[in-house]
């Protein structure tokens, strides 16, 4: 174990050990990626009405609000010489979603479904948010840029994968597009969810084996001894999830805003994406026809794509963020993002700019290039605005709060879709998408009023 402590000057970290710290945040990714671009349809074969799909999302930012500020306090106080700090946390929710993801293709029910859904997602939260506290505990200020960012390329290449996957086994010949389980999901969804399963679960072993943590200092170690002492360790997370919310730093506060508008985006935008396309592109929104399953890989294919523009921009967003600051890097990739969607009902895949392999592009892709800039943006810079701005000891905590302002847009999202905005877009999907580009929109012209410390963007 390295004698560096958290709150000693911490080396320098070379680019590979950056990555292999952060690879299991790949498998992590893959995971969320499976859910983005299959739960809604899994839900309509399980015999979901349009209506009722708002509200069967609801598992991931519930899980998210209560699990990620608890975790986060948890592994503020944890430490352990032989597993670590956050690594544990890393471990048991790797476990978990992988047991989920390779039941989830075998739902009977979609109450089944859901079930799942809640121990997924409740285990990829377990293991997401020490990861963020991760790059704060592991590099110096110089290099969270390159941290939060590496998040970002990792976010996009698991997503990429997750999104593909069914669309690689179809057009290599593993599975024809209707072959189908009784229950009537198709059996290349089950492959991608047991390919996920295995992905979950490897990288984040591989970031446990490669990757020490730097133990706490000596007063913080016996202010750990204390509160275990105490005793009631419940009340102590509690009060400390309180305490920390009431002196919020203002950088964090101006945040809540970009994050709203951000996050109930992309929720619309997970949610209804393969309606949209099936309405767009094939005049139905029936499950059971052709044209709804090639909607759904095309989901896949187009969330693929805005992964792929993710982790080939993420670091190219380095020396961006230098010259212009963090702040503006998210004022211009939000605004692309919200163009992009805005665009999506005029595209089609009638015409097809060039093929990859035997893959054709249409011109479907082109929006996937500016919401492919806004996903590397809302994965690396509110991060980096906010590391700045929260105590070092309180890392986890407040991490975890910050995911708040991720997890109660999408609750809002949720019940507000489901009793009455869908009703007021005239219960038109194609609509939802383009709420969703005006509310992208909306949070990068929110961005301008945070003020930020530009100190800290480094391309080290």
């Amino acid at each position: 174990m390295s004698k560096v402590s958290l709150t000693s000057k911490k080396p320098k970290l070379s680019f590979w050990q950056i990555w292999n710290m952060n690879f299991g945040f790949f498998g992590v990714q893959f995971s969320f990626g499976l859910q983005q671009s299959n739960m809604s349809a899994i839900y309509k074969y399980l015999g979901a009405t349009e209506s009722e799909i708002p509200i069967l999302w609801l598992a991931g930012p519930v899980t998210g609000l209560i699990v990620q500020p608890i975790i986060g306090a948890m592994s503020d106080g944890t430490w352990s010489p032989k597993f670590g700090r956050r690594k544990p946390y890393f471990l048991v929710g790797a476990i978990f979603a992988s047991l989920a993801l390779i039941f989830m293709p075998f739902s009977s029910s979609i109450w089944m479904a859901a079930g799942l859904l809640w121990i997924l997602d409740a285990a990829n939260n377990v293991a997401l948010e020490p990861y963020r506290a991760f790059v704060s505990d592991k590099l110096n200020k110089e290099q969270h840029s390159l941290g939060f960012l590496m998040q970002s390329f990792l976010t996009g290449l698991g997503s990429t994968l997750a999104n593909f996957t069914p669309a690689i086994l179809i057009t290599f010949g593993f599975f024809a597009l209707t072959d189908t389980m009784e229950n009537g999901i198709p059996v290349s969804t089950y492959w991608a969810f047991f390919i996920g399963a295995f992905a979950s679960i490897a990288t984040i072993l591989y970031t446990v084996f490669t990757t020490d943590e730097y133990p706490p200092s000596e007063e913080e170690l016996l202010r750990m001894k204390a509160e275990k002492a105490e005793g009631n360790v419940m009340s102590r997370i509690w009060n400390g999830i309180v305490d920390a919310i009431k002196v919020m730093p203002l950088t964090m506060k101006q945040l809540m805003p970009v994050m709203f508008f951000t996050w109930y985006a992309m929720f619309c935008y997970w949610q209804y994406l393969t309606s949209a396309l099936s309405l767009s592109l094939f005049d139905t929104l029936d499950q059971n026809t052709e044209g709804f399953k090639q909607a759904q890989v095309l989901t896949g294919q187009m969330n693929g794509t805005y992964n792929i523009v993710c982790f080939m921009l993420a670091f190219a967003l380095v020396p961006i963020a230098l010259k212009i600051g963090a702040k503006g890097v998210h004022v211009i990739s939000l605004i692309l993002g919200g163009l992009g969607l805005l665009a999506i009902p005029y595209l089609s895949i009638d015409n097809v700019l060039f093929h990859i392999g035997s893959i054709p592009i249409y011109s479907l892709y082109l929006y996937t290039i500016g919401l492919g800039i806004t996903w590397a943006s809302m994965m690396a810079m509110p991060y980096q605005l906010l590391a700045g701005s929260i105590p070092l000891e309180k890392t986890g905590v407040y991490m975890g709060i910050f995911n708040m302002f991720i997890v109660v847009p999408m609750i809002i999202q949720i019940f507000t879709m489901q009793y009455f905005v869908y009703d007021l877009l005239g219960q038109n999907p194609i609509n939802v998408i383009r709420l969703a580009g005006v509310f992208l929109i909306l949070g990068g012209l929110f961005t301008l009023i945070v003020k930020e410390d530009n100190s800290e963007i480094s391309t080290s």
